[in-house]
């Protein structure tokens, strides 16, 4: 993988993966991620930021993720930040960002 657009994570799933399973024997895991970020406020508050990540991975990464990954998992990955977009059923062009995993890492217990 190239250095030039490496993203590594550390969070917990936010729902089931999904599976999708191709005519040639490909899979593909989707899956979003949380990452929080905490800081003291000009109140002297702790406030939590939460971001979600959309992952997907493929092959054998995608096998591991259907395997041991269930919501709420902690889990580390490392990918490459992807873009694409598509038309809405009303012709409206939606964009998403995706990290493509090419490694995972399972944390936690259990």
């Amino acid at each position: 993988m190239s250095l030039r657009n490496k993203v590594t994570l550390i969070g917990y799933t936010g729902k089931e993966v999904e599976m999708v399973n191709f005519e040639n024997g490909n899979s593909k895991a989707v899956v979003s991620l949380a990452t929080s970020d905490y800081y003291t406020n000009a109140k002297g508050e702790k406030v939590e930021e939460t971001q979600w990540h959309n992952l997907v991975a493929f092959g054998k990464t995608a096998e591991i993720f259907q395997k041991y990954v269930t919501k709420g998992k902690e889990i580390a990955v490392e990918g490459k930040l992807t873009y694409r977009s598509y038309d809405d059923k009303d012709g409206n062009k939606r964009y998403i960002t995706e990290i493509r995993v090419d490694e995972i890492l399972l944390l936690g217990g259990k």
